[in-house]
């Protein structure tokens, strides 16, 4: 029995954010707020919540809530929070959580003591649904910056004792810039020399889709670039007709999935499998094919 309360007291510590939402509503404050098919402003409007609009949240997700929303594929719809307010779930607070076949016309006959007028939505008829992506246009008057996993800011460390700095840009439809700039390190067995080099790698990425669960938020990817490597042999006894340094042109194609969980929604966590054909200046240092890498992207827009 003991065991049995201690997982329960475990698990509403882990996952507040679920068990929160299941009494609350998000209520409405801009003109019209748009419904999204998934937790991005890059994704799909799938509809319009009008001010006042009393939504129910099902699931909150940090920056974002996840909302019943008939007109959408599979039923569900997110809202960003700049949109409205929170507020707990009350017998006076009419729900709102689906769409209408027509705009609302009457009034409500709820007893309410505010003078916010009555919660509707828009109907699909009147308001077409649009199946291209767009990007965000900005942030409300007076609300907080607006997180949407467009440019995002980072660090990745891989085999090869690879570390550096990273920058990631979604665009419309899934498809993706980025650019990296790293640093790793060889070493011989046969001699104390080693080879540092740094790549500068302009790429491209493309987002497979996104699967929203109640507590993550996956999104496939598959990517290309270019590396420009410079290569720094250092040596204990210097050779004369050895090189020491060289440049090189190569590239490298990975893929990998990118998470984003709900108790940190700004943070995009990366894990990557990748292939790489690099210049080999000095014998004996051959850089490996194949590359393995977590990056950590921020995402401040």
């Amino acid at each position: 029995m003991t065991r049995r309360v201690a997982a329960v007291v475990v698990a509403l510590t882990i996952f507040p954010a679920v068990l929160y939402a299941q009494d609350t509503m998000l209520t409405v404050t801009v003109q019209s707020a748009d419904v999204y098919k998934s937790p991005s402003t890059a994704a799909p409007v799938v509809g319009h919540a009008s001010r006042g609009a009393a939504l129910p949240v099902e699931r909150n997700l940090g920056s974002w809530v996840q909302v019943p929303w008939s007109a959408a594929p599979d039923g569900i719809g997110y809202v960003h929070m700049s949109m409205g307010r929170l507020n707990a779930r009350s017998a006076e607070t009419p729900a709102v959580n689906t769409p209408s076949r027509a705009p609302s016309t009457s009034a409500s006959t709820s007893p309410s003591v505010s003078a916010s007028p009555s919660p509707s939505v828009s109907a699909p008829a009147a308001v077409p649904l649009t199946t291209t992506p767009r990007a965000s246009t900005g942030v409300p008057a007076g609300k907080g910056t607006t997180i949407s996993h467009i440019v995002g800011v980072g660090g990745m460390v891989g085999t090869m004792s690879s570390f550096g700095a990273t920058a990631r840009w979604w665009r419309k439809n899934h498809l993706g810039v980025q650019v990296g700039v790293t640093r790793d390190s060889m070493s011989n067995d046969t001699s104390d020399d080693r080879v540092k080099s740094m790549q500068i790698e302009p790429g491209v990425v493309y987002a497979l889709f996104d699967r929203v669960r109640d507590y993550v938020w996956v999104r496939p990817y598959v990517g290309s670039a270019l590396s420009f490597r410079h290569a720094t042999l250092s040596t204990p006894v210097a050779d004369p007709n050895q090189p020491t340094s060289d440049n090189g042109v190569g590239f490298r194609v990975f893929g990998g999935g990118e998470f984003t969980f709900a108790t940190a929604t700004q943070f995009g966590l990366s894990a990557e499998v990748g292939y790489r054909q690099l210049p080999t200046p000095f014998p004996g240092f051959e850089p490996d094919r194949m590359s393995v890498a977590i990056v950590g992207h921020w995402y401040i827009k």
